[in-house]
């Protein structure tokens, strides 16, 4: 008996003494109470099924340069990181690296001392093929409904974590795609409520750089679908481009316009240097919170945001993109030891930015000169009559001192944009047939077509006043309507 009681006692010195040094264990092999007490995620970490990626730029255009260049870049992090092309989806306009003003033809950089982040990338869907019903058909595994391309799709199953990686402009409930429709934030949270339903992944991870994204999730996103995402912005401010001319640090001096955007900077350049097995969700979050920031000074840049089920931000970014074998050695640091931007261009700006430049280094009285400034009038002239006209329609709804207050009002946080989104959409097609496109500009009056809504004015009505505020639809090619209604 006595010899059974040492026996016992020693046995549970040793386990004692493994408790306390238990700490320095890997999270895999903690046991679930202490993971629990960690706050870790259940099944953090857990590296059974297939890493997929989905990397879309919404957007086309020399002067929207900086999402096909974002896009291009997170290719590049997910293939060293191990990825495997057949599990890395592609969208992108693919008009950016072969532009005439393009001044290295065949190369796209995302940074002013930056590399060719073009080379190798799989263009999947490109041109026209880039737009909703195939975004949703590859995300939802649906090869059927998929239209042109590569017909690559999401073929998860149950263990399989998913990364989503989209740059573009955006506005309140909505996300900007270089073929109309647009993309809207109900359409969006209901194909993702649909991939969980399926039971074709383990955990999603969203990544969204737009103007407004905040407004994609907010009060959408469910926290129990496994999906965590982030955004570049809260649901009331724009995003902001960065590496532009006029910046420190600035493009190189034959280039025109934005290079890259800073909340997608700033995870691409965290994640090209870390080690992304030991970098968490939520420390890559809270770095690229800082940064996009302006360190908190809100100088320029936005409130970056996190949405849906929080508790997977615990987890390892390697468990979705992967890791650059040549970070093994690099420590995380809390605190951010990336270099940050002295000045950075309102998301909405960006273009105005590229279309100046272009301007003032043509020479006085050239051919070339004259097509940009007419280029310079037009994107201004267009910018002015949507103001207008969604100003003057708020007038004519409910008066010219109560108009502005109810197209600007901002609803609580946690409450989506709209109860209503059908509305919203027959809104906005009421709007463009009669006062032309809002284009990626007019987006940022998507609040005020939501709270008309809201307010229950019928889109019948708005069609009434909208005529007759708007008695033409300007010639320029912004407010055309022949590419189609943007809902």
């Amino acid at each position: 008996m006595m010899a059974a009681r040492l026996r016992l006692a020693l046995l549970l010195s040793v386990f004692l003494c493994a408790a306390r040094a238990r700490p320095s264990l890997e999270p895999t092999i903690r046991l679930p109470s202490e993971r629990a007490a960690a706050g870790e995620a259940e099944g953090a970490d857990d590296a059974v099924g297939t890493r997929w990626a989905v990397l879309i730029a919404g957007s086309n255009g020399y002067y929207n340069y900086r999402h096909q260049a974002d896009i291009c870049h997170a290719y590049q992090i997910m293939k060293k990181g191990g990825l495997k092309d057949e599990n890395i989806i592609v969208f992108m306009y693919d008009d950016i690296a072969h532009s005439p003003e393009n001044p290295r033809p065949g190369v796209i950089i995302n940074h002013p001392q930056g590399g060719d982040v073009y080379a190798g990338v799989p263009k999947d869907y490109t041109g026209r093929e880039v737009n909703v019903n195939n975004f949703f058909a590859v995300l939802l595994g649906n090869k059927t409904a998929v239209s042109g391309g590569s017909g690559k799709v999401v073929d998860s199953g149950p263990n399989d974590h998913i990364f989503v990686y989209y740059s573009d402009h955006g506005g309140p409930g909505v996300l900007g795609m270089p073929t109309y429709p647009y993309l809207y934030g109900d359409d969006l949270v209901n194909v993702l409520k649909k991939k969980h339903a399926a039971g074709t992944y383990k955990s999603l991870v969203f990544y969204l750089e737009a103007c407004e994204s905040g407004s994609i999730f907010e009060g959408l996103l469910p926290n129990n679908i496994n999906v965590y995402a982030t955004t570049a912005s809260n649901a009331d401010e724009s995003s902001w481009g960065t590496y532009c001319p006029g910046e420190n640090p600035s493009p190189p001096p034959e280039y025109d316009t934005c290079l890259g955007d800073l909340y997608s900077i700033a995870w691409m350049e965290d994640s090209d240097f870390h080690n992304l097995q030991t970098e968490s969700l939520k420390q890559q979050y809270n770095l690229v919170k800082d940064r996009t920031s302006a360190h908190n000074t809100y100088t320029y840049g936005s409130h970056v945001m996190q949405y849906g089920s929080l508790n997977l931000n615990v987890q390892h970014l390697s468990s979705y993109i992967g890791t650059n074998p040549a970070n093994d050695g690099n420590k995380f640091v809390e605190g951010n030891s990336l270099p940050s931007s002295t000045r950075a261009v309102n998301q909405r700006d960006a273009d105005l930015v590229y279309f100046w430049q272009k301007y003032r280094k043509l020479a006085e009285g050239s051919p070339g000169k004259n097509d940009a400034r007419k280029e310079l009038l037009e994107v201004m002239a267009h910018r002015s009559h949507v103001d207008n006209s969604v100003e003057l329609i708020g007038s004519l709804l409910f008066g010219s001192e109560d108009g502005p207050r109810v197209l600007k009002a901002v609803r609580a946080a946690g409450e989506p944009l709209v109860d209503d989104w059908s509305c919203l959409k027959s809104m906005v097609r009421a709007f463009e047939a009669q006062c032309g496109s809002l284009a990626q500009y007019g987006m940022k009056h998507m609040r005020s077509f939501a709270n008309i809504c809201n307010a229950g004015i019928l889109p019948e009505a708005v069609s009434k006043v909208a005529a007759q505020a708007c008695t033409s639809i300007p010639s320029n090619p912004w407010s055309s309507i022949h590419k189609g209604f943007s809902a």
